[in-house]
């Protein structure tokens, strides 16, 4: 019995010893002249933090954002033009977290496309906090502020941002965790749809379409989305309540699946909601064109009247949001996304 255990133990130990020998390096590589936070696994690009001058982007995001293979899975415009892609909503930009209605300003909608933006909301980067690299796993932290008034207002929120980025065969991982707090005003946060944490994906994982549409937004401008070829396009929601296609939109789920093809890679791009966040689980604002939101703010929205929130922070209040994305080579089931989800919730 003793021997078995003996070797037991011999084995398990030579396995952990192999495991930490063959995981990935993930390097965390700042780049001020560039304005960036390069991730790289293995030397091969993952994402970069972007923050860039708001003339030219109106927020910090991730982007772009690659699978294992080395697939770009996040929509290139307005950033990096592709042929074939739609051009609707420049603001939908990589992976970013921001908000509709914000003491009366639009930070989410906000882009330089905006002629009149004295009703938008700005968020600048202030300066990363802490980079490191290592074996499978990489964090970066970052302090950001959001200003009214297209950056020129009220200073009413500082951000406080850590993110941990892990490589694990054919997944890649992002955990964000948030923490926003309010500065000299009461900070409102009012119901609406547009928010909170979002990805913009490429268009060959957009649900195929044959309907044209026009979005609203919450200054009444009108963005028509057109039909479009839908040769390649192969995205599919499936949520954590087993709900599929468009009729995701407005539902609540602990995560939300959105599986396709790009070339000869099966792609699965899946955001986890963690039991800390408010109105566990979150609704989602998920649409066919390629947005992708987890938006717990925008209860009386997408409950029709039934549930609401409108948060508020007093001056010196704060608010904690965690969030996960998983970026798969391949399918991932119910079951091992639930895996990842509990394992997330335990954080």
């Amino acid at each position: 019995m003793k021997n078995s255990l003996a070797k037991w133990l011999v084995t398990l130990c030579c396995l952990t010893t192999m495991t930490q020998i063959s995981a990935q390096k993930v390097n965390v590589v700042s780049k001020p002249g560039e304005r960036k936070v390069d991730i790289l696994v293995d030397g091969k690009p993952f994402t970069s933090y972007i923050y860039p001058s708001d003339s030219v982007l109106k927020k910090p995001v991730l982007f772009p954002v690659y699978t294992p293979q080395g697939t770009m899975v996040t929509r290139g415009y307005p950033m990096m033009p592709r042929a074939g892609e739609r051009v609707d909503h420049p603001h939908h930009v990589g992976i970013w977290l921001n908000y509709e209605s914000v003491n009366g300003n639009d930070f989410w909608n906000n882009s330089t496309a905006i002629k009149d933006r004295s009703k938008y909301g700005t968020i600048k980067h202030k300066a990363i906090l802490k980079t490191k690299s290592g074996k499978g796993k990489g964090s970066l932290s970052v302090s950001t502020d959001w200003y009214l008034s297209d950056g020129k207002g009220k200073h009413v929120l500082v951000e406080k941002t850590d993110f941990d980025f892990y490589a694990r065969q054919n997944l890649r991982i992002i955990d964000r965790s948030t923490t926003l707090t309010a500065q000299g005003d009461t900070v409102h946060f009012k119901d609406v749809k547009d928010g909170f944490f979002a990805i913009r994906l490429a268009r060959e994982l957009e649900h195929p379409s044959n309907a044209a549409d026009n979005f609203v937004d919450a200054n009444g401008i009108v963005t028509r989305v057109e039909k479009m070829d839908n040769t390649n396009i192969t995205g599919n929601y499936r949520s954590s309540e087993g709900i599929e296609g468009e009729k995701v939109w407005s539902t609540r789920g602990k995560w939300m699946n959105l599986s396709g093809r790009i070339g000869n890679e099966d792609i699965a791009v899946c955001i986890i909601d963690h039991p800390q966040n408010l109105k566990y689980p979150t609704y989602w604002h998920a649409r066919g064109y390629g947005l992708f939101a987890a938006n717990p703010l925008g209860a009386k929205i997408f409950s029709n009247g039934k549930d609401e929130l409108n948060l508020k922070l007093a001056p010196g209040q704060s608010v904690t949001f965690k969030y996960r994305v998983v970026v798969a080579t391949g399918k991932l089931s119910d079951e091992e996304i639930n895996g990842l989800a509990k394992e997330f919730g335990g954080k």
